[in-house]
This record gives C-alpha cells, sequence and structure tokens, in this order.
C-alpha cells in the first residue's frame, strides 16, 4: 500500500481487551494477527467498573512478555499500551487501520459486529477483521480463567507460563 507521498504505509492494527489475565485464546490471536499487519499494537481496556485480577501496569507488563516475542518471530512492530476512551479514537490517533476482533463463537460475532459497527462510525477509515482461532482454545475465555484462578484452581491448561508464575509468586507471598 503507498502512501500520498509514495512510501510504504504500515499497515498498523489495534488489538483490544482486559487481557485478565492473559489466555491461550488471545495467544493465538496475536499470532495469527502478525501475519496480517505491519505493526501490531495492543490496547489494555481501562474500565473502573471492573474488578480486575492483575492491575492495569501488570496487564500491560504480561502482555508485553507474552506477545512482543510472537511478534518479533513474525518480524512484526510491537507495541502496548493501556486505552481509557473508546477503542476506535485510539486506532485513528495510532493511524491504524485494522481493528483486531478475537472471535469465539456466534455470540462473540453478535458482541464484536457490535463494537465493529460503532467503531466504524467514530473511525470508518479502521477495517474490522474478526480472527477465529482453533478448536483447542476457543473455549478460553478469561472471565472464567479469573474464577478458576481466584479459587486456587489449575489454570495452566488456559494461559502461558508467564500467567502462570506470576499467580504461584502471589500465592507463596
Amino acid at each position: 500500500m503507498l502512501a500520498m507521498d509514495n512510501t510504504v504505509a504500515l499497515r498498523i492494527a489495534l488489538y483490544s481487551g482486559s487481557f485478565d489475565p492473559v489466555t491461550n485464546f488471545h495467544l493465538e490471536v496475536v499470532r495469527r494477527s502478525v501475519q496480517l499487519c505491519d505493526k501490531l499494537v495492543v490496547a489494555i481496556d481501562v474500565k473502573p467498573s471492573e474488578t480486575f485480577l492483575f492491575s492495569t501496569e501488570e496487564r500491560l507488563a504480561l502482555v508485553r512478555e507474552v506477545f512482543e516475542p510472537i511478534a518479533k518471530q513474525a518480524r512484526c512492530g510491537f507495541d502496548a499500551m493501556i486505552c481509557e476512551g473508546p477503542t476506535a479514537a485510539a486506532a485513528r490517533e495510532l493511524g491504524a487501520t485494522i481493528m483486531i476482533h478475537g472471535v469465539r463463537d456466534g455470540i462473540d460475532l453478535d458482541h464484536e459486529m457490535q463494537i465493529a459497527g460503532t467503531s466504524s462510525m467514530i473511525a470508518p477509515e479502521v477495517h474490522p477483521v474478526f480472527v477465529t482461532t482453533s478448536v483447542a482454545v476457543r473455549s478460553i475465555a478469561a472471565t472464567v480463567v479469573r474464577e478458576i484462578a481466584r479459587n486456587g484452581g489449575d489454570i495452566t491448561s488456559f494461559v502461558p507460563p508467564e500467567v502462570v508464575t506470576i499467580l504461584k509468586y502471589r500465592r507463596a507471598h
């Protein structure tokens, strides 16, 4: 894609979510997304009304630790940020032209379609891309993983090792 001055424009994609915690579903969405863009920016949603397992800073650090090596291996630029306002507005400010929507099932698709529709009214130049995943990770939802973790259950098959390590450290201290 050429920019107005005949330079090659970067395809920047934004993928937002709470990432509380980062799950293997998120991991697979990122693995697929870095194949679609030149730079992937992951936005950590801040929602004052929600109770999170990890602080915003911890989520940001985990996102960087887990996703950056994947992007690097795919030769895709990577950044992570905290997003306090509308995601579409953040995408516009970044110059993103792609908004990644991870989709597990029809319920996710309906929800993500609503978000995409609203976002297109705010930033019509940002195009929604719906990324599905393998059956192996499709059922993993951060909400369920949070509950299992809060109750001391084993989440090792649902999250990357970095998340397990932090939770084990917390329990020990």
